[in-house]
């Protein structure tokens, strides 16, 4: 397969080198987390001299004794190297019984500077902070952005064409090795399965996947639409699959903690508060909606909002749904004292359609930016103080900024 080099989250690493922090690679099974372990480990080994690196892969049976806990803690203590800045990395560290015992005695002794992978469903952000008595810092990772998507495929320069297959083939880069369409679309709906079918069903001890599947299922077809549990639950007991709100907030809850799904809070930009009704869900990668349900009630305004609300969140941006009055801002976004008003459309040719996207970014009132992003193919252009952009070309931006 060929290898890219995901800079933005190599910085990352380098950024956070010899801080004293537990660092953990976290994000959506089959999104590279392992190959960025690999990346950062190839760069020390490159940069740096008087390094020791401990390496341990847990899907690698050379490993297979370790998957003890006293026995990883004795074999990395007996790799350990005084003099030298010791680099620890343990990859699918989750296969390993009660790690975090381990971990958390290796990290008292602020010898090592320790990395960690594991599999999503069971590395989970809620998880983190009881299975870690020491600090940690978390390093979510996303599927391919589009950008990467365009330096994978170097070799074709249309940007169009690249943008219209990103559209459906996503960012699951391991798909992309396959040159027939089915075998793409199996590869994206396996790791998918595997995440729901079985990851989350032995986390959680789920009695069966039917309910999580239709759930998962549904929010895919209702991206951008403000979503309940009680609303969920009604809509799966008509279509002939029996549940209720508790059971389903439970679930959903299970598929965000999985990085299957994003859940974004409403934000009221007049009274500058947060929300608690009525959340937006964002599917981590726009090519699973497309392998699991094909063609089926497709709205481009729909997936590009998605696109652009995964993409603000590969930013480092806090994001937001936005209400003002009665009428909706698709995304309030912030970082540190940068704010950014965002409105995401399919095709604004039409003057209706421009005037429905513009109109309530024209009644905020305070100097902060607003932008329109839509499949314009035209160069960025302003209206009334609005930043206007085509969406091909603003995901091809500088990752460091959403302008």
């Amino acid at each position: 397969m060929k290898l890219i080099a995901r800079t933005h989250y190599l910085n990352r690493m380098i950024g956070l080198k010899d801080t004293p922090d537990i660092k953990i690679i976290t994000g959506i099974r089959r999104c590279g987390k392992s190959k960025l372990m690999q990346a950062y480990i190839s760069y020390l080994k490159e940069h740096e001299k008087n390094i020791n690196v401990i390496y341990v892969d847990f899907m690698d049976l050379r490993f297979e004794s370790l998957k003890e806990y006293h026995a990883l803690h004795s074999y990395v203590e007996e790799h350990y190297l005084a003099g030298k800045m010791n680099y620890l990395f343990i990859d699918e560290v989750q296969l390993c019984p009660h790690f975090e015992l381990t971990v958390n005695s290796l990290y008292s002794k602020l010898k090592y500077d320790i990395y960690l992978t594991g599999s999503n469903a069971f590395l989970l952000s809620a998880d983190l902070a009881t299975l870690f008595t020491g600090r940690y810092i978390e390093i979510p990772v996303f599927p391919f952005s589009f950008r990467e998507y365009c330096q994978y495929y170097d070799e074709i320069s249309d940007q169009d064409k690249l943008f219209e297959s990103y559209t459906m083939q996503g960012g699951l880069a391991g798909a992309y090795v396959y040159k027939n369409e089915r075998d793409r679309v199996n590869y994206i709906k396996e790791v998918y399965e595997t995440i729901v079918t079985r990851d989350l069903v032995q986390k959680y001890s789920l009695p069966d996947t039917l309910v999580l599947q239709r759930l998962s299922e549904f929010l895919m077809d209702n991206i951008s639409n403000l979503t309940s549990p009680n609303k969920v639950s009604q809509q799966l007991t008509v279509n002939q699959t029996p549940t209720n709100h508790v059971t389903i907030g439970k679930y959903i809850k299970y598929l965000c903690n999985a990085f299957v799904f994003y859940d974004i809070k409403r934000y009221d930009v007049r009274g500058k508060k947060y929300l608690e009704s009525l959340d937006k869900f964002y599917l981590c990668d726009i090519g699973i909606r497309y392998a699991v349900l094909g063609s089926r009630n497709l709205d481009y305004g729909r997936v590009y909002e998605n696109m652009v609300c995964i993409e603000l969140l590969r930013r480092g941006y806090d994001v937001y749904v936005g209400k003002l009055y009665q009428k909706e801002i698709d995304f309030v976004v912030q970082k540190g004292n940068e704010k950014i008003y965002i409105q995401v459309s399919d095709n604004i040719s039409n003057d209706e359609t421009f005037r429905r996207e513009y109109t309530p970014l024209l009644q905020i009132h305070d100097a902060y930016p607003k932008m329109i992003i839509a499949r314009t193919r035209h160069p960025r252009y302003s209206y009334e103080g609005i930043e206007i952009y085509d969406i091909a070309d603003w995901l091809l931006n500088d990752a460091k900024s959403a302008k």
